[in-house]
């Protein structure tokens, strides 16, 4: 689904992806790990339109989507949350999920004074789509609180409603434990496998929980110096001494301690 070919991303001096490859096949839950500063958030940007590359090439199912915008990307289904949930704190959990989908009657002027059954018509099923989306996420409860009054684990699963509010392909999860309890992160993680498997999404998920992702990941990538160190299952990825190198700088006598 995604090709990612001999990428490159270069600040200044400082190498952060440095001729990455890797493929994320179709319907699969693909988790990306390896130590701080090993250029996984900086893929993320890079495939998701965030950044542009410095060199390589990005496709997806087929097309060539290098350096596409992030709102091109969103047309074709491509989307990606953040570490920090990026809510709009002031409107309700509801609003939030209303606005994501993009080409909306009401966003027009001309439409404002003379489309108005139709904006009213269309605000109409955005609504019982989102209390949809809540009920599936199971924070129905929510839906008329400020977004920004909700839990770190709450936001996270916000973000998660926004992708089931447009035709989403592929999401990229960017550390979606980070700041949520252990209760709500296997919530999070319940949610996610019940997307891939009711409704078809791809996902790739950065995690540092190494329980989470053996909890809803096969395949499992690690990367290291802005490259693709290793792939395989998680338990074959834990055996593995260039890992176990990359993660501890020592030997296989310590491979038990990798993902601790």
């Amino acid at each position: 689904m995604i090709v990612v070919e001999n990428l490159h991303k270069h600040f200044g001096g400082f190498h952060a992806v440095d001729g990455a490859s890797l493929q994320i096949e179709k319907g699969t839950i693909t988790g990306l790990i390896g130590p701080n500063g090993a250029g996984k958030t900086t893929l993320f940007n890079v495939i998701a339109g965030v950044l542009p590359p410095t060199s390589g090439r990005v496709t997806m199912d087929g097309e060539d989507i290098t350096g596409l915008p992030p709102h091109e990307l969103f047309g074709k289904g491509l989307l990606r949350t953040f570490q920090i949930a990026h809510e709009f704190h002031s409107m309700t959990v509801r609003e939030n999920l209303m606005m994501v989908p993009a080409g909306q009657t009401g966003e027009t002027l001309w439409n404002t004074w003379f489309g108005r059954k139709r904006i009213a018509d269309e605000e109409r099923a955005l609504r019982a789509k989102a209390d949809e989306v809540l009920e599936f996420l199971t924070i129905s409860h929510l839906a008329d609180e400020k977004a920004g009054n909700m839990s770190g684990g709450q936001k996270k699963l916000l973000e998660l409603g926004r992708t089931m509010m447009v035709d989403a392909k592929i999401v990229f999860l960017d550390e979606v434990g980070a700041g949520v309890n252990r209760t709500l992160l296997m919530t999070i993680g319940d949610t996610i496998l019940q997307l891939n498997k009711e409704r078809g999404y791809t996902f790739v998920v950065i995690e540092h929980d190494m329980d989470f992702i053996g909890k809803i990941c096969g395949p499992v990538i690690c990367m290291a110096e802005g490259k693709k160190l290793a792939e395989g299952s998680l338990e074959e990825i834990k055996s593995n001494e260039q890992v176990i190198e990359a993660y501890l700088g020592t030997g296989l006598k310590n491979k038990d301690k990798v993902g601790a």
